[in-house]
């Protein structure tokens, strides 16, 4: 069998259950749409579209009003582009207008601390914001590794290159996950510029950004998780050679895997 496609999310689902990486993946069973992941498109275009903002009259006597105005239109249109999906989850406006809030608050977040970059620099406003501005929704792909990744934003500083990914999560802890997605972007980078990025970095949009210095580990470490899903499937599309991780990430409080009901872990 021909390698699939793969990417930091399947390869991170396979990593925490065969069983949901072989229903969504190899049968192709169709996944619920969710709040968070929602939610989470709005937030990230807002942000990519952010730096389409015309600069021309930017001062440090307007910047705070640009960019809470340009913000709060691009979150709202956003918002409402995605009014179908929204409406999909069944929940009540009150819900809505909770995560309505919350998103635009994570939003500001950034800004504010967007600002205070630009503030720092030496540069003239308009100047310093176009060496601030990133490579946004760059999309990336590996024929040799047969991998392919989306990178919210690439920032290049004093000739340092920086691989940010924005993140919605409640708390500001870089898990495992997190890590072999950033490697995973490493190698794609690598493959494509030729060499190492200098750094990655997670911004939570709740707290703030943390960043991390690249070693080549990162992508030994990301080539390792790479072969090891491939050599299994291609060599088996078999559901029994996919086996069930079952946690209480099967079944919670509010929800349950897209899988439940057909896995039935329990």
């Amino acid at each position: 069998m021909a390698s699939r496609l793969q990417s930091p999310s399947s390869i991170n689902t396979f990593k925490h259950c065969k069983r949901k990486y072989y229903y969504q993946y190899i049968e192709k069973r169709p996944t619920s749409k969710s709040i968070h992941t929602v939610r989470g498109n709005i937030v990230h275009s807002t942000l990519e579209h952010f730096f389409d903002i015309n600069i021309d009259k930017l001062s440090q006597d307007t910047v705070d009003r640009m960019f809470t105005m340009q913000l709060q239109q691009e979150f709202i249109k956003q918002w409402q582009s995605y009014d179908n999906d929204l409406r999909s989850l069944d929940m009540t406006n009150d819900q809505l207008k909770f995560y309505f809030e919350e998103s635009l608050m994570m939003i500001m977040n950034w800004q504010k601390q967007f600002v205070a970059r630009l503030r720092a620099k030496v540069s003239p406003l308009p100047l310093a914001f176009k060496e601030l501005t990133p490579q946004r929704e760059l999309e990336l792909k590996s024929e040799t590794h047969q991998v392919r990744g989306f990178i919210d934003a690439i920032e290049t500083e004093n000739g340092n290159v920086t691989i940010v990914d924005y993140k919605t999560n409640k708390r500001s802890d870089i898990k495992d996950s997190i890590k072999l997605q950033l490697s995973i972007y490493c190698l794609l980078y690598q493959e494509e510029f030729g060499n190492l990025p200098d750094n990655v970095a997670v911004f939570f949009l709740r707290d703030k950004q943390y960043t991390l210095p690249v070693h080549k580990d990162n992508v030994k470490d990301a080539m390792f998780e790479i072969e090891q899903i491939h050599m299994h499937t291609k060599m088996t599309e078999k559901m029994s050679d996919y086996e069930k991780n079952v946690t209480p990430l099967c079944k919670w409080k509010t929800g349950q895997c897209d899988f439940y009901d057909i896995c039935k872990p329990f």
